[in-house]
C-alpha cells in the first residue's frame, strides 16, 4: 500500500519553539527582498539567544542585532537596498554589540554554501586572495592547487562551509509536503540554504495543492523539494517589509519609518517597537494595515 507524503504544516511559534539556544541559522532572501521576517518576528519575542545567523542580510539581520539575539554574524552586505546600509546594523557594528563577526566576498559566501550542500569541508576559489577579508579572517586558509596547468601550482582560497543547523526561507506558494516555488526573479540562493541545513523551514504567501504549484508558472521554479523541507508555515504578507514579488513590492513607506525609528534615539525605537512589535504576528500585521490607511489619509 502506497504511503502520502507528510503533512508538514507548522505555525510560526512552533517553528521558533524547535529551534534553540547557540544554533546556526541561515536566513534566506537578498537584503531587502523576500526576507522570513514573520519567522524573524517570532525569534524576536522568543527567549532565544547566542545565535550564530548566516544571511545576505537585511532587517532580519537588524531586528535580531538590535534585540541583541547574534552572538557571531556571517554575511557579505547588510543593506535595505534604497538605505544602503540597514541602520540598526550600522548601530550595533560601530556599538560592537554583536560579539563576533565574519564579514565575506559575496562570492565566498556563495561559495561557502555550496560547500555545505554537498557535505565538503570547504571549496576552492580565486575570490579573497589579496583582500582585507584576508586580512580580517586569518583564520580563512589557502590550498595549493595539485595541478600545474603550465604557470605552477595556483594558489586559491579554501572557503570553509557554512554548514547550517537551520534554514529559513520564504517563497511564494507551496504544498503542504514542502514542494516550495518561487514566482518573482530570481531565487536568491534559498536552495542553498536548504541544503547546506540540517532542517529547513519555509513560509510561504500561500499553501496550495501539489498540482497548484506549476499552474500558472514554469515547473522550474520550483526551488525546494520535500525532502529538503522540515516544515511549511502559511504567513500571508509574511515577507513584509520586504519585498516578495509579484505577490507585492517592498513596503517603502514603511521602510523609511523603521529606518528613521532605528537611526533616532532610543525612545524613537521603543515607540517603535510598542506599536510593531509588541504582540503576536496577527497584531503585527494589524498595525502594518493601520500605518499604511494613515499614510494614504496624509497625502
Amino acid at each position: 500500500m502506497s504511503r502520502k507524503p507528510r503533512d508538514k504544516q507548522m505555525s510560526v511559534d512552533e517553528v521558533v519553539a524547535s529551534l534553540e539556544d547557540g544554533m546556526t541559522i541561515g536566513i534566506g532572501g537578498w537584503g531587502p527582498r523576500r526576507k522570513p521576517m514573520a519567522l524573524v518576528r517570532a525569534i524576536l519575542r522568543s527567549d532565544l539567544k547566542d545565535l550564530t545567523i548566516v544571511s545576505w542580510g537585511g532587517a532580519d539581520v537588524g531586528l535580531l542585532a538590535r534585540a541583541g539575539k547574534i552572538r557571531k554574524l556571517v554575511y557579505a552586505f547588510v543593506s535595505l537596498d534604497s538605505i544602503p546600509l540597514e541602520p540598526n546594523f550600522q548601530r550595533a557594528r560601530q556599538g560592537k554589540e554583536i560579539p563576533e563577526v565574519v564579514e565575506l566576498d559575496e562570492g565566498m559566501f556563495q561559495t561557502g554554501l555550496k560547500a555545505a550542500a554537498e557535505r565538503l569541508p570547504f571549496l576552492p576559489m580565486r575570490a579573497g586572495l589579496g583582500s582585507d577579508v584576508m586580512v580580517n579572517n586569518p583564520w580563512i586558509r589557502t590550498v595549493t592547487s595539485p595541478y600545474d596547468e603550465g604557470h605552477g601550482h595556483e594558489e586559491l582560497v579554501a572557503v570553509p562551509a557554512l554548514r547550517l543547523d537551520v534554514a529559513l526561507v520564504h517563497l511564494n506558494r507551496a504544498d503542504v509536503h514542502g514542494n516550495a516555488t518561487y514566482l518573482g526573479p530570481d531565487p536568491y540562493f534559498d536552495d542553498l540554504f536548504a541544503m547546506a541545513a540540517d532542517r529547513t523551514y519555509v513560509s510561504v504567501e500561500k499553501v496550495v495543492d501539489t498540482a497548484g504549484l506549476t499552474v500558472d508558472t514554469p515547473v522550474q521554479r520550483l526551488l525546494l523539494n520535500r525532502m529538503m523541507v522540515t516544515g511549511v508555515v502559511e504567513t500571508p504578507n509574511g515577507a513584509h517589509f520586504t519585498s516578495c514579488v509579484p505577490d507585492y513590492e517592498r513596503d517603502e513607506r514603511f521602510q523609511k519609518a523603521y529606518a528613521a525609528a532605528a537611526g533616532g534615539s532610543d525612545e524613537d525605537w521603543a515607540a517603535f517597537e510598542e506599536r510593531f512589535l509588541s504582540g503576536d504576528e496577527e497584531a503585527y500585521q494589524a498595525a502594518v494595515r493601520a500605518f499604511a490607511e494613515e499614510s494614504r489619509s496624509s497625502k
